[in-house]
């Protein structure tokens, strides 16, 4: 028996450093996508007639027009990526977010093979947060843990 706890022992440690550890993680990995999105938000609103432009021309984004385009775009990278940072709603927005990088990468056809490596990179690390939630520190997980009780 000693010889079992010996060996499984590491595994214990191991858990409970990953139990300190995940919380951590999942801010700083919701934080660094959010930060990605929302300076492009910013970018798109100091001269939102040549974010405009840009969406007539270069971003072919279907079924909407370029202005609407422009500004939907420009609201999700600003209100988006606010929620993630909060964790409110956190998974609802993350899978939102998602789908929004995918339109990204679909409309901008001249996007480099390094620009849809990132695109990779930040859907991976949404997801993440869609499948396994923001996370200890998030609204989400106060609001629960406080309606769970009652």
């Amino acid at each position: 028996m000693n010889f079992i706890k010996v060996l499984y022992a590491p595994v214990v440690f191991t858990d409970r450093v990953m139990d300190w550890i995940s919380p951590w993680f999942l801010l700083g990995l919701r934080v660094y996508v959010a930060n990605v999105f929302f300076k492009s938000g910013l970018t798109k609103i100091q001269d939102f007639s040549s974010t405009v432009a840009l969406f007539e021309s270069e971003y072919k984004v279907p079924f909407i027009s370029p202005t609407l385009a422009a500004l939907s775009g420009t609201a999700a990278e600003l209100i988006l990526p606010a929620l993630l940072v909060l964790g409110l709603a956190s998974r609802p927005v993350a899978l939102v977010l998602f789908v929004f990088n995918i339109v990204a990468v679909i409309s901008y056809s001249d996007i480099s093979e390094s620009g849809v490596k990132d695109h990779m990179l930040w859907g991976t690390m949404i997801l993440v947060v869609a499948f396994f939630g923001p996370g200890r520190f998030s609204i989400d997980e106060w609001l629960k843990s406080r309606f769970a009780a009652r």
